[in-house]
């Protein structure tokens, strides 16, 4: 069975004659700022597991998983985003509750 993923180490004993590590360049944005406030500010399940994505990112990244990296990170993204919107339509279904109240009283109270 191969593994699916190289090693993130060099192999024991020190590194082989010409091994050298790649270079990807700079890790990408975790996104843990806009995570840690999606889950403080608007849907907290949906934030908590922003934040566990973003985590992963530098952790990925310095592993030697660039591409796994990338897709925490746009996963991070993606659930800060979601959180966002979701808090969003609550509000604005909150708000239409209480117009639809106010319209229905309206209305009941010029039928008496």
């Amino acid at each position: 069975m191969t593994d699916q993923y190289p090693p993130p180490y060099p192999p024991p004993g020190g590194p082989g004659y010409g091994y050298q590590q790649p270079n990807y360049g700079p890790p990408p944005e975790n996104n843990l700022v806009w995570a840690i406030l999606s889950t403080v500010l608007c849907c907290l399940p949906l934030g908590i597991v922003a934040i566990v994505k973003a985590n992963q990112v530098h952790t990925l990244w310095y592993q030697g998983f660039p591409a796994e990296a990338q897709k925490a990170a746009d996963d991070a993204r993606k659930w800060a985003m979601w959180s966002a919107i979701s808090t969003g339509v609550i509000l604005l279904l909150y708000v239409l509750f209480f117009v639809v109240l106010a319209g229905i009283g309206i209305f009941s109270v010029g039928r008496s």
